[in-house]
């Protein structure tokens, strides 16, 4: 095999997405299908000849809807059922994909990581900012005009770059520049199931009609931009994680979502474009990494040396939610910042309930109250639907009801500003957005369009429960207060962050690490409002937004960085640094809290710990990791010969693999150990680990233990002599559990970790330990 950092191609392996016969095309689907082909290349010169062979042996209809040949040799059509049958017959066809819709996982933040322009020794300037690195951010695409892509000072664009500023609808070729060095579309699979797209409501271009992907992208590589503030809040400076970095987009999110088809064609072009860090703010299901277009796309990417980051989705606090959970993808949860914009709702018994708002337009009368109902009691309802008018959906409100009065809405279903929206409406004069059970405690700030406030869903009880006891008829104002620093704890894991375990393999902790991912400032398209809802006129250049989304370029960023400070490092090495350098404490020195619950959280929700940059520039050790050990990973995780080859593009000899240990064995930087009890008293498990140094040459690390609860837990040696950088050692990890009675079905969760420590450094490792009491 090939060490990690080049990139093996099987000759004529192909993947196909493919249209369809009238009888059968309202069931005509999207395929990604794979081929290996055996005949030598001379035969087909181009690819078009070999996928146009294809075609018509199975159909005179369908029609290539991309083709790709960088982290893929093949091409997506679309099929009618006895197409994809026919195809899949044929002697060389591997596998069909059936296409997924994804979703979008939708100033302070630089500063918060310890990234300051002032310490002329640290990250950003010994690496100049990041300025020969290049981002590609895979998203809605760009405003290009926005400041924080302006290229002032920069230098020329990197020689090593290969990609292309594709013109389109409102983005002629100038648009790009010296930063934004590279924009394309792709809206093949989005229009093979959606239809021709509406040119008046968005860009045939990599323009962006949504504002997700410039938000993004201004995040992971924003240049410095002041004053900036969103309607008044969060002013000061706007910058990205690596200020000087190259930004290369790939526009694949529509109004219809984001379509596997076209993510894979944006992975192929942006490894042939030579980005060095690939940046999804996308997810969707969770399925086996073979039927995984993400999973497949981003293997071939690490191979080739880029490392790859995506958000874990904002299916929090929930478990076993967290999204892109594959190994050699960085998988990003989200935080808090020590900033947050205080909203409260003053009731008419007094009572001073917590709130957190971004509104900057005309506001409530000072000291007046205002008549406050809830839109869930049913009478209130226009339908008499208590439960479509407490979400405030459209057309849920009576005017009668709603006019000048505060209207508490129940979060769900449609978007929080749409709720504002409806109210707005229907004649009433501001909004108290009231969580549920599941939301627990933790607010998310948006840009309301009336005066509005979030509560958390105690809070909401409470003010529910005065509106129906009330003796008198039930008052509220809401008084907005501006932005609020030095926010205390922080950070904290967002409510909605995704959380383990992982659904996937269970074997690999994800998410890996947090980052700030809530209330974040970033830049924003012209001709969207802030409150992104259509009726919002309002126009702003930064614009406040939540989720794992805006996370995920934080550590895109931060990747680039420590890339421009170590060119030599892999994906794996730079994931390494970030892991092991995280912290688990709050800026108050206690364990990082749960938002949704304000309980302590745990690795599931935040992996390895926050990220620090400032010290994962210098980790001292790194967990290093090479193509040839994900695949035996996936022989360990009982992947067959076929479906390995579905994602890695080569034959893997599994019995070496297999002699050699388990799924847990692959050299992680985090250890998750599974038990499934069976009845048994004792059990014991192994990892084997190796570290490379990447700190002083001459060096001897020591190692501290803190074992999960009830378990005992040795590592030999407790001794590692570096006497090289580059140097890599091994060390064992035995694991023993005394069972506990559990349940059927029922599991227990301890947590400790492994540190090793020269003084200097401190290489901190997760070790989780799970026991499960199987059904049956």
């Amino acid at each position: 095999m090939a060490p990690f950092g080049s990139l093996v191609i099987l000759p004529f392996l192909l993947i196909a997405t493919v249209t369809c016969s009238t009888s059968e095309k309202e069931n005509s689907k999207t395929f990604i299908v794979q081929v290996h082909h055996q005949t030598k290349p001379s035969i087909f010169p181009t690819h078009k000849h070999w996928y146009d062979s294809s075609l018509s042996s199975i159909s005179t209809t369908a029609s290539v809807i991309h083709t790709y040949d960088t982290v893929f040799h093949g091409f997506s059509a679309k099929l009618s059922p006895s197409e994809a049958q026919k195809l899949q017959s044929l002697g060389h066809v591997i596998t069909l994909i059936p296409e997924q819709l994804r979703s979008l996982h939708t100033t302070r933040s630089p500063e918060f990581l310890g990234l300051t322009t002032a310490d002329r020794t640290g990250l950003l300037h010994e690496t100049d900012f990041g300025s020969d690195l290049v981002i590609g951010v895979i998203d809605t695409g760009i405003w290009p005009e926005r400041q924080s892509f302006n290229d002032r000072d920069l230098g020329p664009v990197p020689a090593k770059w290969r990609g292309k500023c594709v013109a389109g609808q409102n983005f002629p070729a100038t648009s790009c520049n010296r930063k934004l060095i590279g924009a394309r579309w792709f809206s093949g699979g989005y229009e093979a199931t959606n239809g021709k797209m509406n040119e008046t409501t968005e860009f045939r271009s990599p323009r962006d009609s949504d504002g997700h992907g410039t938000h993004t992208a201004s995040i992971a590589a924003g240049r410095y931009v002041s004053p900036a503030s969103t309607l008044g809040y969060a002013k000061g400076v706007a910058a990205g994680m690596a200020p000087k970095a190259r930004l290369a987009v790939y526009k694949v999110c529509w109004n219809g979502g984001c379509f596997d088809s076209d993510i894979l064609a944006a992975f192929d072009a942006a490894v042939s474009d030579g980005v060095d860090v690939a940046s999804l703010s996308v997810g969707g299901v969770v399925v086996p990494y073979h039927l995984d277009v993400i999973a497949i796309g981003a293997f071939a990417a690490a191979s080739a040396g880029v490392f790859v980051s995506a958000s874990a989705g904002n299916g929090g606090p929930g478990g076993l939610t967290v999204t892109n959970v594959a190994p050699w993808v960085t998988t990003v949860g989200a935080g808090t910042l020590d900033r947050d914009f205080p909203a409260n709702v003053k009731l008419g018994s007094g009572k001073i309930v917590p709130g957190i708002s971004i509104y900057g337009g005309p506001g409530l009368t000072p000291g007046r109250m205002y008549p406050i109902v809830y839109a869930g009691v049913e009478q209130f309802g226009g339908g008499g639907d208590g439960y479509s008018s407490s979400l405030c959906l459209e057309g849920s409100l009576d005017p009668k009801f709603v006019k000048g009065k505060i209207v508490v809405c129940d979060r769900g279903i449609n978007s929080r500003a749409a709720k504002g929206e409806q109210v707005k409406k229907n004649g009433g004069v501001g909004m108290i957005l009231a969580n549920g059970v599941f939301d627990g405690e933790g607010l998310v700030a948006d840009c309301h369009v009336l005066p509005a406030t979030a509560v958390g869903a105690t809070a909401g009880d409470e003010i529910r429960s005065y509106i129906g006891n009330s003796r008198t008829p039930a008052t509220a104002t809401i008084v907005f207060k501006g932005t609020r620093l030095g926010v205390r704890p922080a950070p904290v894991v967002a409510s909605f962050s995704a959380r383990g375990p992982n659904p996937v393999s269970p074997e690999i902790l994800k998410p890996d690490v947090i980052a700030p991912g809530l209330n974040i400032l970033a830049a924003w398209p012209d001709h969207v409002g802030p409150s992104g809802v259509p009726s919002d006129g309002r126009r702003t250049e930064f614009n406040i937004l939540s989720g794992t989304s805006m996370a995920c370029p934080h550590v895109s960023g931060l990747a680039a960085l420590l890339k421009a400070a170590h060119p030599d490092w892999s994906p794996a090495s730079i994931r390494s640094a970030l892991m092991t350098t995280a912290y688990t404490v709050d800026n108050k020195g206690d364990p990082i809290l749960d938002e949704s619950t304000g309980n302590v959280s745990s690795v599931f929700d935040y992996g390895a710990g926050h990220v620090h940059p400032v010290k994962a520039m210098n980790p001292g050790l790194v967990y290093d990791i090479s193509s040839n050990d994900y695949v035996n990973f996936l022989c360990n995780s009982n992947y067959t010969t076929n479906t390995i080859r579905v994602i890695t593009r080569r034959n893997a000899d599994c019995s070496g693999a297999k002699r050699a240990g388990h799924s847990g064995n692959l050299n992680y930087p985090s250890l998750s150990a599974v038990f499934q009890l069976y009845g048994k008293k004792r059990m014991a498990t192994h990892f084997i680990r190796t570290v490379t140094n990447v700190g002083d040459p001459s060096s001897v690390y020591k190692v501290t233990v803190k074992p999960p609860r009830g378990t005992v837990v040795t590592v030999k040696p407790d001794t590692l002599n570096f006497r090289r950088v580059g140097q890599k050692l091994n060390f064992l990890v035995r694991v023993q559990i005394r069972a506990v009675k559990l349940s059927p079905g029922g599991s227990s969760v301890k947590s400790g970790f492994i540190v090793w420590s020269d003084g200097k450094h401190t290489v901190t490792s997760p070790l989780v330990v799970t026991m499960q009491q199987p059904l049956d």
